[in-house]
């Protein structure tokens, strides 16, 4: 069998499959064989990947989709957008609250140096202000993910208006080459993540597996509650009607099929295909489904939030009700601008690392931890993104229904 036979039976074994392969055999080897540091380089060449890579990818897709963004969007795209946005925002804020009632910490290198938050909301505004304006190479080079998005929004912008429709291509392809990187580097995933467990299990024992079991126990709970409390009161201020017939019909439908593909792209079928039986227009959802794929990730938000916020309370950091509420804002844009690949989110977390002062070194030791947890929480986050695209498709339609004094069809399971 050569080289090549090799790597494409790697590649047709499922991506959960092999990442559970690499933790197992990461835990085995740290238990026999402890010394051998030389396996620990693989997480580090993993996290440096990442660390390289992340930084590019704020820029080029947020440049990218900005730039191709419509112009004048009907009443109905609007309101989906606003459903897609507030229930984004909602999920953050439900994980940051979480986040306070059950504080979360992990175990990673380079926490000697004390780490605090600004004392006042004048130095935040402060440092927030001045982290937004620095030199745009500067902040690629140093990972200031806040400088990043800012001048990506600016370029953006610009180029919305002056682009040509080649650009406007070209960025495209941009995006979808960094994509492309990036999928390319999950791939050795498997092999980085034993590193990363053969080094974390090596050095602090197998009890290390309990922060990671409670940390997955509260992303659950958070898109559990989200799923199953916020959003249906936010259908049923909507459309004045018991929304549960609808959630748990876009949970059978579309949720269950997310939950194992982990692809809001790939789940984009399921969801026309559910929103043809809900009888929406096609006018509507043939746009909204995939917009949602893009920008509906409440589990997104989740994870950046909750990740986020158990490497602020493991550096001891204190937070003050504003950098929560700035926190869930910035984990709101960033989920919309994460990646449509798995893991995709992960990789927004420096960025909100950056909001409290987190150096890019420690934030990406982060981001390796949500690797060796993603089997559970990609999947969970998926299934939560992409059925809510289905809800809220199907929500802004009837809205506007009821506005025009239209009767809303029930539902049928």
């Amino acid at each position: 069998m050569n080289f090549r036979n090799i790597v494409k039976k790697y590649n047709d074994i499922n991506l959960v499959v092999r990442i559970l392969a690499g933790i197992l055999l990461g835990i085995a080897l740290a238990a026999s064989l402890p010394q051998v540091q030389y396996i620990g380089i693989l997480g580090d060449l993993f996290v440096g990947a990442l660390k390289a890579i992340a930084p590019l990818l704020v820029l080029i897709l947020v440049i990218s989709s900005i730039a191709q963004s419509k112009e004048k969007p009907d009443g109905r795209f609007r309101t989906v957008i606003f459903f897609y946005l507030f229930s984004t925002f909602i999920s953050a804020a439900v994980a940051v609250c979480a986040s306070y009632l059950f504080p979360q910490t992990l175990i990673f290198s380079g926490t000697e140096t004390a780490y605090s938050a600004p004392a006042s909301l004048g130095e935040v505004v402060h440092n927030l202000l001045i982290n937004i304006v620095v030199n745009p190479i500067s902040s690629l080079t140093e990972g200031n993910y806040l400088g990043i998005l800012f001048w990506a929004i600016i370029t953006g912008i610009a180029l919305k208006s002056v682009a040509s429709d080649t650009t406007k291509v070209l960025l495209s392809d941009a995006s979808q080459c960094i994509s492309k990187v990036v999928t390319l580097i999950i791939e050795f995933a498997p092999f980085g993540i034993m590193g990363l467990v053969y080094s974390a299990v090596s050095s602090n024992g197998i009890d290390i597996f309990t922060v990671y079991g409670k940390m997955i126990l509260l992303l659950a709970g958070c898109m559990f509650f989200v799923y199953f409390v916020s959003n249906p009161i936010i259908v049923f201020c909507a459309i004045k009607k018991n929304p549960y017939p609808l959630i748990l019909k876009c949970f059978k439908e579309s949720g269950i099929t997310a939950f194992f593909t982990r692809s809001s792209a790939a789940n984009i079928p399921m969801n026309m295909a559910l929103c043809e039986r809900l009888g929406l227009d096609k006018d509507l959802y043939s746009i909204s489904i995939p917009l949602g794929a893009t920008i509906n990730m409440n589990g997104a938000a989740i994870t950046i939030s909750v990740m986020t916020l158990a490497a602020v309370s493991t550096l001891g950091i204190s937070v003050s009700i504003f950098s929560a509420l700035l926190l869930s804002i910035l984990s709101t844009f960033a989920a919309c601008g994460a990646s449509g690949v798995a893991g995709g989110s992960l990789l927004l977390i420096p960025l909100a690392c950056s909001l409290f002062g987190i150096p890019n070194d420690i934030a990406i030791q982060v981001v390796g931890v949500g690797f060796i947890i993603g089997v559970i929480q990609d999947s969970l986050e998926t299934a939560l993104n992409s059925s809510g695209d289905a809800i809220f498709s199907a929500t802004a339609e009837y809205y506007q229904m009821l506005r025009h004094g239209k009767e809303i069809p029930e539902f049928k399971n």
